[in-house]
């Protein structure tokens, strides 16, 4: 994968899980062994196409939606995030990604915006060695609308002190994506078939 600084950007804004950090496949055997105790069948297709960026309630909450399940997104979500931890220590880097952070830290402002909690993505950060790099963290834990809403985005800006229109997302899920597009940014698909 060759990833480039666009050079309309001003700052840069990762997504975390999936696209600085190879924990998806971590996040899906998590996310299948712990809804496979509560007789729900995740596939692959599902959990990529439509589950990946979100937070842990609202994949419950979306769950229950459009499958009539009828979980407690808080209770599972905890069983979901006690079998990812005790995995998470694992996790690489996206080299493609993290050296792209890696070249421009001290150069363009950085920061990072994920739709995982905060105490979950620092042991992420940490186990990839990239915690020190970004000027700016929002997590779930720092905004009331999740991907595909742009809060998350538009608040790493402000944070960064750049513009959206200047600011360049690094992605993976489709919700991640229609979040910076919705926050008027230069967007980067970094998912797998790229």
């Amino acid at each position: 994968m060759a990833l480039t600084v666009d050079p309309r950007a001003r700052a840069l804004i990762f997504d975390v899980d999936g696209t600085i950090a190879d924990t998806m496949p971590t996040h899906f055997d998590a996310w299948r062994e712990v809804l496979a105790n509560h007789g729900f069948e995740l596939t692959r297709e599902l959990f990529f196409s439509h589950l990946g960026g979100r937070p842990s309630p609202a994949i419950v909450s979306y769950l229950n939606e459009h499958y009539g399940a009828s979980l407690d997104p808080y209770l599972v979500s905890r069983e979901k995030d006690e079998a990812y931890i005790e995995h998470v220590d694992h996790a690489e880097p996206i080299e493609a990604v993290a050296e792209i952070a890696r070249r421009n830290y001290g150069t363009l402002p950085m920061g990072l915006a994920t739709g995982e909690q905060r105490h979950i993505s620092e042991r992420v950060l940490r186990a990839i060695g990239l915690m020190d790099l970004f000027e700016a963290f929002l997590t779930a834990d720092d905004v009331t609308e999740h991907k595909p809403h742009p809060e998350t985005f538009l608040r790493c800006s402000q944070l960064l002190g750049v513009e959206p229109a200047h600011c360049q997302v690094f992605e993976d899920s489709s919700s991640g994506m229609e979040a910076a597009t919705r926050a008027g940014m230069i967007v980067t698909d970094v998912s797998p078939h790229v």
